[in-house]
């Protein structure tokens, strides 16, 4: 991360202290500003320490006590400094979506990269080819759903002319009307018998991701899971994994890992099979958490005495207008906040004169402008003034972490240690 550390700030990276420009990462982080007081401008994402290690042990230790292989899914935060922080905590490697995604991740040295999508693209194949044949450590297991992929993969890594195969898992879907992935098992024997007839491609496993089972349930989740679970034994039964070193059984997002620590660490679900089974879980949300959609659905709130997430994330803004005694416009909208799943939630005020923090009674978020955000207020809400900071929570980190290229990294006492590089 040393590249990292030496890029010099400037006016690409929004709420840093414009005194900073010229300086380097390294040098700024080693300055220890205070986040209200060290020129910073507003908006500002913060993103605290404590609770970032919090997140990262929590899952560490929940993946450790159930047996499973971890590859968190790094398109959540696209930071390569949190990356690293992942494997050192003993994730088998990194999930990521795209291309581009594993670009960035080979860029800052990952090694293991699942790659959760049929990876189609002419360009993208003869790039990984070429990975694969400089680097005999890199590893990547990629996903495939259709006879059609396999047959445009076949064709674009021949032309590659490379050595090495690809490692593939075929995805089972979740359902009817769900995402991607083949939709019964009868599809996904047909997408390995495809597989079995290139010689660019090794088929390792299977895969799919639970989130997306309708109207899903703790009962239509596991259901699923079993279904996963026999495609497993039965491909290994047909002889299908003959020669791998061990067999990839993967899902796992960031709502239902309880279900699948369950059915993963169930024996006769999944029990050893011809080569070792690696069970392997793909949440990625839980590195920063949040105050809304995650909150409400993480599978600690089921199992609370495995542990629990914190929300790592505020999102400073300032009162800039005060026009009625109801109403507050904030300086920040649609270009700075999460707002897909939920509006931010106004959750500390902080008094523009440099006063305590305190709670955000009677300030309500209503509505998003691209720079503006809308604040209802009542009660104490109405002391709210023009250069009061807002402190705002939000929902969903994978759309927080994109509207950031760099986040001050925030310790309890409000010192900036460190700042954290997004690439999307």
């Amino acid at each position: 991360m040393v590249a990292l550390a030496e890029e010099r700030l400037d006016h690409r990276f929004k709420g840093l202290p414009p005194d900073a420009d010229g300086l380097t990462v390294r040098e700024f982080a080693g300055q220890r500003r205070e986040l209200f007081s060290g020129g910073f401008t507003t908006p500002v994402l913060a993103l605290s320490a404590e609770a970032l290690e919090h997140n990262l042990a929590a899952l560490e230790g929940y993946t450790e006590r159930h047996g499973l292989a971890f590859a968190p899914h790094g398109k959540t935060s696209m930071a390569p400094q949190l990356f690293a922080q992942q494997l050192a905590r003993g994730a088998w490697g990194i999930t990521l979506a795209n291309p581009h995604q594993v670009r960035v991740a080979r860029a800052f040295g990952v090694s293991t990269v699942f790659l959760a999508n049929e990876l189609v693209d002419r360009a993208a194949l003869r790039w990984l080819s070429g990975e694969l044949e400089a680097d005999a450590g890199f590893r990547l297991v990629c996903f495939v759903d259709s006879v059609q992929g396999v047959r445009l993969m076949d064709e674009s890594l021949r032309e590659a002319g490379g050595s090495r195969p690809v490692e593939v898992v075929v995805e089972l879907g979740a359902g009817a009307g769900a995402r991607t992935g083949a939709r019964t098992a009868q599809e996904c024997a047909a997408v390995a018998d495809a597989v079995a007839r290139t010689r660019t491609l090794r088929l390792v496993g299977v895969a799919g991701y639970e989130g997306e089972v309708p109207g899903a349930t703790p009962e239509t989740v596991r259901e699923w899971l079993r279904r996963l679970t026999a495609l497993a034994r039965r491909f290994d039964a047909e002889g299908r994994f003959a020669g791998v070193r061990e067999i990839v059984v993967s899902a796992g997002g960031s709502a239902w890992f309880d279900a699948v620590a369950e059915v993963f660490g169930d024996a006769q679900e999944l029990p050893e099979l011809s080569a070792p089974v690696l069970r392997l879980l793909r949440s990625g949300a839980y590195v920063s958490h949040d105050v809304g959609h995650y909150r409400e659905l993480t599978p600690f709130n089921r199992v609370p005495d495995e542990g629990g997430l914190r929300s790592a994330f505020v999102l400073w803004s300032q009162v800039v207008s005060r026009p009625e005694p109801g109403q507050a416009f904030l300086n920040a909208g649609k270009r700075d906040a999460a707002h897909d799943l939920r509006l931010p939630r106004a959750e500390f005020v902080r008094s523009g004169a440099g006063g305590e923090v305190r709670p955000a009674d009677g300030v309500e978020i209503v509505k998003l402008s691209d720079q503006h955000a809308w604040a209802e207020l009542t009660g104490a809400g109405r002391e709210l003034e023009v250069g009061d900071w807002v402190g705002l929570g939000m929902s969903h980190p994978c759309t927080i972490f994109d509207r950031w290229q760099l986040i001050p990294l925030v310790a309890a006492d409000g010192t900036v240690t460190d700042c954290v590089r997004t690439f999307f």
